[in-house]
């Protein structure tokens, strides 16, 4: 194994910093590229096809190009529409990310679960199965939030957000029979933990919330267990298309330790 030889974490756009965070606290020595799609994002509204094809095209070109020791799919998205497929065609380690509804399950006392996600995500079958697997004792009201994927974007850019898109966010849940019972959101989309704070505030202090870094990290920690890492160059964001609106982007890449952007 190559001391220099990366982690690929790949998301539709910087919803992935959150679980880039996780993984630099359990392998900081680990040489990463961060890869934002910000040409295909969103991927909510986009169809099964169009994500998969997408996913594996560009993942493709970057195993290729970048040689990376392992890649994870920081998208909810992503992963629960073309985990498999991925899997199938690279031969690198592929880590995905999945609602975190099993700590959910875990941690309701009233028994009623809140998840929001993109509207691609909740819908999916992968979903069903893990409440079905570990939340059948449970109720799950799930909620599509697409403006949050856009806040969090807006958020690293430095720029205001509108209150009312959290507490429509709050209200597409609560307003559910049953919703007022909800005493723990899992936050299906790796955008949402960034923002957090104001989650907070919609939903109240008696709400908790739970996502899978840390999990995520666990599990690339684990296959990359006994591995050499050597820092040879700056970590640095990899973007899909160009935007006048990346510069804003520099001082939070910064904070997670991505110093430079480049294109696909």
């Amino acid at each position: 194994m190559d001391a220099s030889a990366p982690i690929l974490l790949f998301d539709s756009g910087v919803g992935g910093l959150s679980v880039l965070g996780a993984v630099r606290e359990a392998l900081p020595d680990a040489p990463i590229i961060y890869t934002a799609d910000n040409g295909g994002l969103p991927y909510g509204p986009k169809s099964e096809a169009e994500v998969a094809a997408r996913v594996c095209g560009l993942l493709g070109r970057m195993s290729e190009r970048y040689r990376p020791r392992l890649i994870c799919i920081a998208c909810n998205t992503a992963s629960t529409i073309a985990l498999a497929m991925v899997r199938d065609v690279l031969a690198v380690p592929i880590v995905g990310t999945v609602p975190a509804i099993k700590p959910a399950a875990g941690m309701t006392r009233t028994g009623t679960i809140g998840l929001l996600g993109t509207a691609a995500t909740i819908r999916q079958g992968y979903v069903d199965r893990l409440e079905a697997e570990f939340a059948s004792d449970k109720r799950l009201l799930r909620f599509a939030a697409p403006e949050l994927v856009g806040a969090a974007e807006a958020k690293l850019r430095g720029q205001a957000v509108d209150p009312a898109i959290f507490a429509r966010a709050a209200a597409g849940l609560r307003d559910q029979p049953g919703g007022v019972e909800i005493d723990t959101v899992v936050l299906a989309c790796t955008h949402f933990p960034l923002l957090a704070a104001e989650l907070t505030e919609a939903f109240g202090p008696q709400v908790h919330f739970v996502d899978g870094a840390a999990g995520i990290a666990r599990r690339i920690a684990y296959l990359t267990r006994g591995q050499p890492f050597e820092r040879t160059a700056p970590d640095f964001a990899l973007f899909t298309r160009t935007d006048e609106n990346l510069e804003l982007l520099a001082p939070a890449l910064a904070r997670y330790g991505l110093s430079r952007m480049e294109l696909l």
